[in-house]
């Protein structure tokens, strides 16, 4: 078979696939490779619904059996398709609680040709707390995956998880015990959160909350606020602020409020914004950070070996990034190191987070180079403002997108920036803008290509009443002209600082 000549796609990895049976969807998801930041090569998930009905009959229905396969005779054919070299299955509530489990799975590993790991509740809870580590900078909290079948609560800190449980707490399980009574619902939420020791242990810190009906009330929650940036990842609201749109969800009557959810989770919706209030009463975290990392990506992390789960995700997928769009990712790299060196001279120190997002500025400064030139700030905004990173914040990622409009399109604000400045903090903003400015002059002056920036350095100035001299080696004088002495004085313009070129 003749491969595909495309070079957007990276080297030396071949794609994966996971299928994950849960108790409301099944889904694959084929990977680019296993990688720290992996891509998604395709996406699909149908909605079967396998845990309705269990709580009352101990059984998964015939029906949604029938979709299930199916659906999975289709995911079998699509992972070959997608050159997947390995097929990794999991199975989570349903399948495990189910009598009629053990039946279903040994027809699922017939279709899909592979074994099929039906997890445990604890194995699952596990899974889901990797998730978070693969796509969080330093995780401390709680997680809860919230499922149809069932809810998994477990500590996390930095990479060491403890006591993990599961809880039959998913949103089919609570809407059929419920029986359309919401009081009914919190009773049962309650009586099995009471058992629940791991709840304790996450006051004053973060709630990670997996699961696709949680993510749908952030999604909720972004369009109540006017949120404009329409990512899922590490979208955060403080304790005091989700509780009271909590109690809007539960409460409300108008079926229009969820209008923005896909059809087959509306119904879930109180039921979860209920399991929700009633971890987090107890709890009292400091805020709730919704995560679309979860036990797939867990389970994926834990394939990879230690060198490679040890690298920074934010750091591994801007570089990769570089390397399929920028003239030169050595470039790149070079700026990324060259940048940290020249902030010091400026009067600017950085925070660990920080240097990271810096970092992850340079790698991405140059990826849209092919667009047009006068769209090309637009583009790199546009990109990194809803690329699929993670280990990231949406501060943080509002940084990294305005760096790289600031370096095209000048050090002001106009409509196509001002959303994403109202994420950044004040002190994000004032560094994206002082970056910028650095990005501008020094892609100007080195047309884009490795080799000179780093042999340049602002230092000190003898000259009265100037503060810094741009110090350039006389090799490349030549390299000089108005553009660049116009965006040095920019940049002075910005930082206040009296700037001007000297030759060594």
């Amino acid at each position: 078979m003749v491969e595909s000549e495309a070079q957007g796609r990276l080297p030396g990895i071949a794609p994966v696939s996971v299928v994950d049976i849960g108790s409301n969807s099944v889904r694959l998801v084929v990977y680019e490779g296993l990688s720290r930041a992996p891509a998604i090569l395709f996406n699909e998930k149908v909605m079967c619904g396998l845990g309705r009905g269990i709580a009352a009959t101990g059984r998964m229905d015939p029906e949604a059996i029938s979709r299930a396969l199916a659906a999975l005779k289709r995911f079998a054919a699509l992972s070959r398709q997608s050159r997947a070299t390995e097929l990794h299955a999991v199975a989570t509530a349903a399948p495990r609680e189910a009598s009629n489990g053990p039946d279903f799975i040994r027809q699922a590993e017939t279709i899909l040709g592979t074994r099929v790991r039906v997890l445990s509740g604890e194995e699952e809870a596990y899974f889901s707390a990797l998730g978070i580590v693969s796509g969080y900078h330093h995780a401390d909290g709680v997680v809860g995956d919230f499922g149809g079948g069932s809810l998994e609560l477990i500590d996390v800190r930095e990479r060491d998880t403890q006591d993990g449980l599961t809880l039959p707490l998913g949103g089919l399980r609570i809407s059929e015990e419920a029986d359309g009574s919401l009081a009914k619902a919190r009773s049962f939420i309650q009586q099995h959160l009471a058992r629940a020791p791991v709840i304790a242990r996450g006051q004053g810190r973060t709630f990670y909350a997996v699961g696709g009906t949680w993510r749908n009330i952030a999604k909720l929650h972004m369009e109540a606020r006017h949120y404009p940036l329409h990512m899922m990842q590490g979208y955060e609201v403080s304790y005091d602020e989700i509780l009271p749109f909590l109690d809007d969800l539960i409460n409300t009557k108008d079926s229009k409020a969820f209008a923005g959810v896909s059809k087959s989770r509306r119904g879930l919706i109180p039921y979860g914004a209920l399991a929700l209030r009633e971890v987090i009463t107890r709890m009292r975290p400091s805020r709730v950070s919704f995560s679309a990392q979860g036990v797939r990506e867990g389970y994926i992390y834990a394939l990879l070996p230690r060198s490679e789960r040890e690298r920074d995700p934010l750091i591994a997928a801007a570089s990769e990034l570089a390397i399929l769009r920028a003239r030169s990712p050595e470039h790149a790299r070079e700026i990324s190191d060259w940048s940290g060196r020249m902030l010091p001279f400026f009067g600017i120190d950085e925070t660990e987070d920080e240097a990271r997002f810096r970092q992850a500025a340079c790698l991405l400064a140059d990826i849209s180079w092919r667009a047009h030139p006068d769209y090309r700030g637009l583009q790199a905004l546009n990109v990194i403002a809803h690329g699929s990173f993670v280990g990231i914040t949406h501060p943080g990622r509002a940084f990294i997108a305005l760096t790289n409009y600031y370096r095209y399109e000048g050090l002001n604000d106009d409509p196509a920036s001002m959303p994403l400045a109202n994420i950044a903090t004040p002190r994000l903003l004032e560094r994206a803008k002082m970056l910028g400015g650095l990005l501008r002059i020094v892609y100007l002056f080195s047309a884009s290509m490795p080799g000179v920036v780093r042999n340049l350095t602002f230092a000190p100035s003898q000259t009265a009443g100037v503060d810094l001299d741009f110090v350039v080696p006389a090799a490349y004088r030549d390299f000089g002209g108005e553009r660049v002495e116009g965006r040095l004085q920019q940049l002075a313009k910005l930082t206040g600082k009296k700037l001007q070129y000297r030759y060594l």
